[in-house]
């Protein structure tokens, strides 16, 4: 078996179902799906049912212990040489294992991952947070886009690896957040390769509205704090920009009371956010929303970074004693 697909699931037959549909459709066929129910209450049994005769697929039931051990829980009872995690709420292109294959043959890896993208079935919301995780204008594009980059680090929602790496590394670490990136960074600390695959993109819908986005961003942000706790040089000054813009949006915002002028900065932001979204999108209506979009990406991941950051680093809590309410319930 060339490749295992391992897919933690929580609550989501829906996505299961349409991910399953794109799965059959793979011009690349050496492959298996592993299917983790992670203490789901709305199980998805019955939907990776109708897929037995069109795939090799196994379904488990486990209870839930978070996404990083429930993909160790799968790939211990898989059997590719490469693991491929998927996130449940992606669709793969038909083209998506022909494209992980191609590059591997051209220069092989311990590691990888590829980027995302939004499919034309998205809601005007999904491309707009789409937009928003991805562009310029509010990661740098360097997530999504064919940036080259000094190391790339995958992200569990389109991620591989070598069995033989993944079984040096123990795999995933008991972390409730931020577990990829905590894998990737020993990845790199283990000596193996990991590359971008540009062509090996998804479809990723990420979060259906806004509410649950913040929680997203905002956990993203105390995640980014608990990796500096664990490894001092992860913390880049890119990882900053955020908590840096939260500050300033509240002392332009504090500044209006004193002189309306002091809004122009987060106007000019907000307009070249939403035109920009527009043309890409070819849509008013979700170039507005990536405006709202990208203030909760900013301000959300900031204010978990300051808010961790206060717990962990001034007050001193570990991990489960400052976020048993987030991550440990």
């Amino acid at each position: 078996m060339r490749y295992s697909i391992i897919i933690p699931v929580f609550n989501r037959p829906d996505e299961v179902d349409e991910l399953l549909q794109s799965l059959t459709e793979q011009q690349f066929r050496d492959f298996e799906v592993v299917i983790v129910e992670d203490g789901s209450s709305i199980p998805c049994k019955k939907v990776v049912e109708k897929y037995s005769d069109r795939l090799h697929v196994s379904y488990y039931v486990k209870p839930n212990s978070g996404p990083g051990q429930t993909r160790n829980y799968g790939a211990e009872r898989s059997q590719g040489e490469y693991l491929i995690i998927l996130d449940s709420d992606v669709i793969l292109p038909a083209t998506y294992l022909n494209a992980v294959e191609d590059e591997l043959q051209r220069m092989p890896a311990d590691a990888f991952g590829g980027p995302d993208r939004a499919h034309s079935s998205f809601t005007d919301i999904q491309k707009a947070i789409n937009y928003s995780m991805t562009s310029f204008f509010t990661t740098g594009g360097i997530r999504g886009g064919k940036k080259k980059m000094d190391k790339f680090y995958p992200r569990s929602f389109n991620m591989g690896v070598r069995r033989e790496v993944y079984e040096a590394l123990g795999g995933f670490s008991a972390m409730r957040f931020g577990e990829d990136i905590d894998f990737s960074i020993r990845i790199f600390k283990g000596g193996y390769s990991c590359r971008l695959f540009p062509e090996a993109w998804v479809f990723h819908k990420r979060r259906t509205d806004l509410k649950k986005f913040f929680k997203q961003v905002y956990n993203s942000g105390i995640a980014r704090i608990n990796l500096y706790k664990k490894y001092p040089d992860s913390l880049k000054i890119v990882h900053l920009l955020p908590a840096a813009f939260t500050l300033g949006v509240i002392l332009l915002l504090l500044g209006a009371f004193f002189c309306l002028f002091s809004l122009l900065p987060l106007l000019l932001y907000a307009a070249l956010v939403g035109i920009d979204s527009a043309l890409q999108n070819k849509s008013l209506k979700i170039g507005l929303y990536s405006i709202a979009a990208s203030f909760i990406q900013l301000i959300g991941y900031g204010m978990g970074f300051w808010v961790a950051w206060w717990r962990r680093c001034v007050l001193g809590k570990n991990e489960f004693e400052a976020f048993r309410r987030n991550f440990y319930k």
